[in-house]
């Protein structure tokens, strides 16, 4: 995917960073192409690794993705997909309904409330803002505040002592 303008190239603090940072975005594309196709994940997720994960998977860079994370997203969305759905659509404003959501926002959003849900392990504002950078792979306009809003309203929820009063955390 191509560079946004006006968005700050992705922060690389190590190799392993940036290859789950490929392996989210993989994941995004695994989980549009399912929904677009009605293709069976575990077939989607095997061509995805076998001939997209390659020494040419484009994410800006030529990083390979964590495949492990990238099976885990896919994996685990599907898995959950009615509880993620549900999560999400509690989360979306008053006015909107998960229908009308485009593909790539329900799955950029799916992959993140599936990891917000399930890795403790990782800070929920760091599920954030890798997502919100997966969005900003995608689109210009007002989308990535938008995938910021619901993560945030999600994370709260289900990890509410990340987020207390006075935690300046980012």
């Amino acid at each position: 995917m191509g560079k946004t303008p006006g968005r700050a190239s992705q922060k690389s603090n190590g190799r392993g960073t940036r290859k789950r940072s490929a392996a989210r975005l993989a994941a995004v594309q695994a989980l549009y192409q399912i929904d677009q196709t009605g293709a069976e994940p575990n077939i989607v997720v095997r061509e995805f690794i076998q001939f997209r994960m390659g020494c040419s998977f484009e994410t800006g860079d030529d990083v390979l993705p964590d495949t492990g994370l990238f099976q885990a997203i896919v994996g685990g969305v599907y898995a959950d997909r009615a509880q993620i759905d549900q999560i999400i659509s509690r989360s979306l404003a008053k006015n909107w309904k998960f229908d009308r959501l485009q593909t790539i926002l329900r799955a950029i959003l799916r992959a993140g409330v599936l990891e917000i849900n399930l890795k403790e392990s990782v800070p929920a504002r760091v599920i954030i803002s890798e997502y919100v950078d997966v969005a900003y792979a995608f689109y210009g306009g007002q989308e990535p505040g938008m995938i910021n809003g619901v993560l945030d309203s999600v994370a709260r929820s289900i990890r509410p002592d990340e987020f207390r009063c006075g935690d300046m955390g980012t």
